[in-house]
């Protein structure tokens, strides 16, 4: 019995001295994953786990023998993976929002400028109004961009350049700064293959533009065919057939400037939904490039295209295909 008792004694010290370890071991383990979290990029720790090898009855002495090695690393909190998979994709989606709008905000201070800031006496105002909320511009950025094209004195200019192959190109521009926008859109034109230059603009005429969904009010395509009808009876010019940023098919109806209000009304009776209406550069000479200096006059109007000041750019290279 007596024997009994010091064995039961000592087993209730090895387990006693078990989960004393392993509160030990928690605790390390724990402080461990704390550290690692806060110290990145390291990417684990090691770290020595404990458990008893003896244990006297009396309970007076713990020797500890090292059994394993655990492997930490820094926690990953829930979503971690997600934003990896999706950052490439929402991170551009996101930088092209932020430029239209960017964009549309430089286009609603020029409207102002030019016609006030009452979209009812201010047409061209009220089309790019309702452009902002066709790509969902919030309503806020909306009235701050009205509100500070009031408050900023801004200056329109429209700068000469050529592109790769010969190419012209017609930069508009509305900035607080002609000096610093002139020597950044001169920088950007250097260094991808183009040059500032007087004489591009003889490539280009002025004209009122009405540019309307490529679909009708049944949400049919309208066809080329119908469409140069469409012209003829509303008095456009001409009408061209293109693809918006979202790759979208619109139709641009071409006027002289002082006929653009009565082109629009009489597309808009027509049953044509109108997207934009104001004036344009129409290229009257073009160029055809090959595809290597189609490739770099492409990325040349994008640079050109995503610096802040810029409200549009022209180009008189021939369409492909």
């Amino acid at each position: 019995p007596e024997g009994q008792v010091i064995k039961g004694i000592h087993t209730m010290a090895t387990i006693s001295a078990f989960q004393s370890a392993c509160s030990w071991n928690r605790k390390c383990l724990l402080s461990s994953l704390w550290c690692s979290a806060k110290l990145l990029p390291k990417p684990r720790v090691l770290l020595s786990a404990f458990i008893p090898f003896s244990e006297q009855a009396s309970g007076q002495r713990r020797t500890f023998a090292p059994c394993t090695e655990i492997h930490t690393s820094a926690v990953n909190y829930a979503g971690h993976n997600k934003w990896s998979k999706v950052k490439h994709i929402k991170g551009p989606k996101d930088a092209a929002r932020s430029r239209m709008f960017a964009k549309l905000s430089i286009m609603l201070r020029l409207a102002v400028r030019e016609g006030g800031s009452n979209p009812e006496f201010n047409t061209q105002l009220a089309n790019i109004i309702e452009q902002c909320r066709a790509k969902n511009m919030p309503k806020v950025s909306i009235e701050a961009a009205i509100k500070g094209a009031k408050s900023k004195t801004s200056t329109y200019s429209l700068y000469e350049g050529r592109g790769p192959g010969g190419s012209s190109l017609l930069i508009e521009v509305l900035s607080d700064n002609n000096s610093r926008s002139h020597q950044e859109l001169k920088s950007i034109l250097n260094k991808n293959g183009g040059a500032m230059c007087d004489g591009a603009r003889h490539c280009f005429q002025k004209k009122g533009v009405v540019t309307v969904n490529g679909q009708d009010k049944d949400g049919q395509e309208i066809q080329l065919e119908h469409a140069l009808e469409l012209a003829i009876e509303a008095g456009a010019e001409d009408v061209k057939q293109a693809e918006d940023e979202e790759e979208k098919v619109i139709l641009k109806f071409v006027s002289d400037m002082p006929s653009l209000r009565d082109v629009r009304e009489r597309l808009n009776t027509l049953g044509l939904l109108t997207i934009t209406t104001g004036p344009e550069f129409i290229a009257t000479t073009t160029v055809q490039l090959t595809d290597t200096d189609l490739e770099a006059a492409f990325c040349l109007i994008q640079r050109i295209d995503e610096y802040r000041d810029v409200i549009k750019v022209y180009d008189n290279i021939e369409s492909q295909g």
